[in-house]
């Protein structure tokens, strides 16, 4: 955090001036972070293995079970609830992952790292710079370009921090935590940018009258959760009412999801008697291992499995605007937007780095944030109809520009590994034996 100095600061001068970014955070906060990052890293091994798989498959001489599969419906129709697999699965398990984003982003606001502006300036103007810039080379590359390919500009302005932290874990990197908190709140921060996109440019269809009837089931579910009630019998049911009029009214149903987690309280009350664990936390820890280890792999599952068509069909794609922009974007754009506006904004308030860290750890973890896959997945059928040209090709640059990104990254990031290795094993150090290792004690 930055510390102000010991000089009179001159009038209109920023107390930021001649302080600390990417220093770290308390000890509590950090232990929280990792234990997030070690479930998202879990879940990011199975979002991998999901996705090989349902590549291979699509591409295999039984590709049409898998699109069979994908397609085939189940749902109540009369309630306009018949959606195919796929439907289901972005449109449904997707919202138990908005919802444990905006319950983050909720504690990250409130108690987390983004409560003060000294240390949210940086991770909030790396994640907008890491939206605009990757949606702008989109745009240049479909610029007068027949058709509505110009719809998915969005597409590669997403992060995915799991897929993300699974490289990491394949490359056995062991980033500061300074490095993993200021990686969690770009993502945190991104996801808010990217619930945003779909709320405002992505809804078709508005029926005013369910997003009306929405917010009786939301409000009682607010009066509940602010009451601490944790009976699930109670909330869920109000939930679910929420998300299926959300659905019905046009606007994308993650976005009931991220409504709801808005809801929850993220402080414990402090009443005698009360649980020492806030509801926020307690929803969390039971519903990420389901989130990560079911509802992503899931979506990811029935939304990567394309046909290629072999060398002439990835050539077809990559030769597609929307496959270039979108590759461009991720890989360019991703890396210049974060690790640009990051530069930027600690020069300008002539800040310098923490002690533990250097510009080129930054610059691979700008290369990271190009691995955009759930959310760009999710934009990406929501931009172009399924079964589209664009879509399929759309999806094919998708997993072009994420694994270049993430080899590149690689390089960078192992590089630095034994520097990593030398900041762990301080970060780790408790010589006096009282539980806290003696960097945080000190902070």
């Amino acid at each position: 955090m930055p510390q102000p100095t010991s000089q009179p600061q001159p009038p209109g001068q920023s107390r930021n001036q001649g302080g600390k970014v990417f220093s770290r955070s308390s000890y509590p906060e950090y232990r929280r972070i990792l234990a997030i990052l070690r479930t998202e890293t879990v879940g990011g091994a199975l979002l991998l293995a999901a996705t090989v798989i349902a590549l291979i498959w699509a591409n295999s001489p039984a590709a049409e079970g898998y699109f069979a599969l994908r397609d085939i419906k189940v749902g109540y129709e009369p309630w306009h609830f018949e959606l195919s697999l796929g439907r289901w699965a972005s449109d449904g398990l997707l919202a138990v992952f908005f919802f444990l984003a905006g319950l983050e982003l909720k504690r990250e606001f409130v108690a987390g790292e983004l409560r003060k502006p000294a240390r949210a300036v940086v991770p909030v103007a790396a994640a907008v710079g890491g939206v605009v810039v990757p949606a702008l080379i989109y745009v240049l590359f479909n610029l007068g370009t027949p058709g509505e390919t110009l719809r998915g500009w969005a597409i590669p302005t997403a992060t995915d921090i799991a897929f993300a932290l699974a490289v990491l874990a394949v490359i056995n990197t062991h980033l500061p935590a300074a490095l993993r908190t200021f990686l969690l709140t770009l993502a945190v921060v991104d996801d808010l940018i990217a619930i945003g996109i779909i709320a405002f440019f992505y809804s078709t269809g508005l029926q005013p009258l369910m997003l009306l009837a929405a917010l009786v089931p939301l409000a009682l579910f607010t009066f509940l959760v602010q009451k601490r009630i944790r009976s699930w019998y109670l909330l869920l049911p109000l939930a679910l009412a929420t998300w299926g009029f959300v659905h019905a009214s046009g606007i994308h149903a993650t976005v009931a999801g991220v409504l709801l987690g808005f809801a929850v309280p993220v402080l414990a009350s402090g009443k005698k008697g009360e649980p020492a664990e806030g509801l926020a936390e307690h929803l969390e820890h039971k519903l990420r291992p389901f989130s990560a280890g079911f509802a992503v792999p899931v979506f990811a599952f029935f939304s990567a499995g394309v046909a290629l068509g072999g060398l002439d069909g990835m050539g077809a794609a990559l030769r597609d605007p929307v496959a270039l922009g979108i590759v461009a974007a991720l890989v360019v754009g991703k890396a210049v937007g974060v690790f640009g506006t990051t530069f930027l904004v600690t020069k300008t308030t002539r800040a310098s780095l923490d002690s533990s860290i250097a510009w080129i750890d930054l610059f691979g973890l700008a290369l990271l944030a190009g691995i955009g896959f759930t959310v760009s997945l999710l934009i990406g059928e929501l931009s172009f109809d399924a079964g589209s040209a664009h879509n399929d090709h759309a999806k094919v640059a998708i997993l072009a520009g994420s694994l270049i990104s993430a080899l590149l990254a690689a390089v960078v990031l192992r590089a630095r590994n034994r520097r990593y290795r030398q900041v762990q094993a301080d970060e780790e150090r408790d010589d006096d034996g009282d539980g806290v290792p003696d960097v945080f004690a000190r902070a």
